[in-house]
């Protein structure tokens, strides 16, 4: 009987851990950041190109959670060449001095029905601030989709600085919305 109960004990615990799934592998083509400000009262959409990511999460245990996001600040597709020239320059990004801005998550909190708070250090221009970053988790097949968004204050992080330094013109807030796709771990 004892024997019974222990390969029982034994079976049950290994089906617990045989649904446990940890997605680790970004899928940097089905992945994406953007961002939105306002200028001059009007909507204004743009977004980076490159980016690398580390990610490791299990939904059956997200507070074991970790994430890495850096983006090349180089690579801002504000929909203008001349847009993109000039977010590069020292008033805005700097990105001669600071080529990246990095997100590296200090912990996860679920909230339940798949939505998370995931606090973390953002750091952009040399300047670091902690966030705490809502964030949606959708399995679909092997693969797990991690939406989110954030707003900052751009003059928190020094972007925008001289004439724009005001928010007259381009507002202070701007949301940062991302998607990135992840694959479980083979």
């Amino acid at each position: 009987m004892n024997r019974i109960a222990i390969a029982l004990l034994g079976a049950l615990a290994l089906a617990g851990t045989a649904h446990a799934v940890e997605y680790n592998r970004v899928r940097a083509e089905q992945s994406r950041i953007d961002f939105g400000y306002q200028q001059m009262g009007v909507s204004m959409e743009g977004r980076f190109d490159t980016f690398t990511s580390e990610l490791r999460f299990d939904p059956a245990a997200p507070a074991a959670a970790r994430a890495a996001i850096e983006v090349d600040l180089a690579s801002v597709d504000t929909g203008s060449a001349e847009g993109d020239a000039e977010v590069a320059t020292r008033t805005w990004f700097n990105t001669s001095s600071f080529p990246v801005a990095r997100f590296e998550s200090t912990g996860v909190k679920a909230l339940g029905g798949n939505r998370y708070e995931v606090a973390g250090r953002l750091t952009i221009k040399g300047t670091t601030r902690y966030v705490v970053v809502p964030a949606t988790f959708t399995a679909q097949g092997d693969n797990a989709v991690f939406d989110g968004s954030l707003t900052i204050r751009r003059g928190d992080f020094s972007i925008g600085e001289g004439a724009w330094k005001a928010f007259d013109i381009v507002a202070n807030d701007v949301v940062i919305k991302f998607r990135i796709t992840a694959a479980a771990a083979k």
